[in-house]
């Protein structure tokens, strides 16, 4: 794939997750009955919704700055597949199946953007290996 491509799937991806995140984040932080409601019933405590809103903003800046902080970015993109996966496995285990949906696209926006990202930015370029 070429590299202009690459760029593009991976920009539509980091923008599409960071709406997504940043989003989920501000509803954490302000008690957006949407976002409030579901997690609290999903079995998490109050200040655990909280300390998500806080992560989820960090991760979104550092997800939309072109070219630096790329070790971060890492980590930014493993926080995002926790994230997805302990919601879809809640999910899955309080509302049903069927109300997972959103976590499987999700996971598999954040599995291209980061397969991209990989692309892009060669372990040597992130982890300053030789």
């Amino acid at each position: 794939m070429k590299t202009k491509t690459t760029k593009i799937i991976y920009w539509a991806g980091a923008i599409f997750m960071s709406l997504w995140f940043g989003a989920s984040g501000f509803f954490e932080l302000t008690k957006k009955p949407v976002v409030w409601d579901i997690t609290q019933q999903l079995g998490y405590p109050p200040h655990f919704i909280y300390i998500l809103g806080v992560f989820k903003i960090s991760g979104v800046l550092v997800l939309l700055l072109p070219n630096r902080l790329l070790r971060l970015k890492e980590w930014v993109f493993a926080g995002m597949f926790f994230d997805i996966l302990f919601a879809f496995f809640s999910k899955i285990a309080v509302l049903g199946f069927s109300a997972t949906t959103d976590a499987i696209i999700a996971f598999s926006v954040l599995t291209v953007t980061y397969l991209m990202f990989r692309k892009l930015y060669s372990p040597e370029m992130v982890f300053g290996e030789a």
